[in-house]
């Protein structure tokens, strides 16, 4: 396994320094947080994929996944009229083209929340955008990793049964990932993503959980039993990207939290 350091929690303060701390802590990779100040997707299209790879190279941290901020104000290709979706489709093909000028080698994608659409249309709009956007990918040789979330944040694939079932319907460069507070606040076995998806599983989101709902925890402040979960993955034969992640609740010190984290996780192993 290799280990990625995510940037969300890092932008009150300079990008340069997700890099210096990855770099300085034993990070493997960089998981690149999509929104402004450090990496809006349009922004990285006029220039700013420049500075990435200038800091990629000067702290030899490869840029492996850009997860470009989608499901929220005013971004989600899950809800909304035609002209909405159109928006966000557009705005995340910019992504995919933004992600292959880095030199990155995915696309993380959530399913967000659509609003209540009954299942049937929800299906509909996920599998048809992720065909329009799988082409874009398939052009610039990208991977489209697909995250789902927790019934706090979406309305739908939340379970590993649901998340499943996408699968059966085979999109080019389209592949799983878990999160492992998804699966863990709803009295699943996160491993269980591995045992089920098979080749499919291309990406893992680790952190803490407090059982409760989506917060993402310092590893070893929840409740948790990593060090087994860690040890169950490698059993079921995963051994690809970890990011662990780390989002805006550590961003009063972003740089003590990377380092806590992956000190905690590298002990556990």
């Amino acid at each position: 396994m290799e280990f990625g350091l995510f940037t969300c929690g890092y932008q009150r303060g300079r990008l340069e320094q997700a890099f210096a701390d990855a770099a300085s802590f034993g990070y493997d990779y960089i998981e690149l947080w999509g929104g402004r100040p450090h990496a809006y997707a349009p922004d990285l299209i006029k220039g700013a994929a420049d500075d990435i790879r200038r800091l990629s190279e000067k702290y030899c941290i490869p840029v492996r996944v850009y997860t470009p901020e989608h499901n929220a104000y005013p971004f989600n290709y899950m809800m909304g009229n035609q002209a909405q979706w159109e928006d966000s489709i557009q705005y995340l093909k910019t992504a995919i083209q933004a992600s292959a000028l880095m030199g990155a080698e995915a696309v993380l994608l959530s399913i967000g929340h659509s609003g209540s659409l009954p299942r049937v249309r929800r299906q509909a709009r996920l599998l048809h955008s992720l065909h329009v956007l799988s082409k874009e990918a398939r052009n610039l040789g990208q991977t489209l990793l697909l995250e789902n979330l927790t019934p706090m944040e979406s309305d739908g694939y939340t379970t590993l049964e649901d998340y499943r079932s996408l699968f059966e319907e085979e999109i080019p460069c389209v592949k799983a990932m878990c999160d492992v507070v998804v699966p863990f606040v709803q009295g699943e076995d996160p491993v269980d993503y591995c045992r089920t998806l098979g080749s499919k599983m291309r990406h893992l989101h680790l952190t803490d959980s407090n059982g409760i709902d989506e917060s993402h925890i310092l590893p070893g402040d929840g409740i948790m039993d990593l060090r087994n979960l860690l040890r169950g993955f490698r059993r079921a034969g995963y051994n690809g990207n970890v990011t662990i992640e780390l989002v805006t609740g550590y961003m009063s010190d972003s740089t003590g939290a990377a380092a806590l984290a992956i000190r905690r996780i590298k002990e556990l192993l």
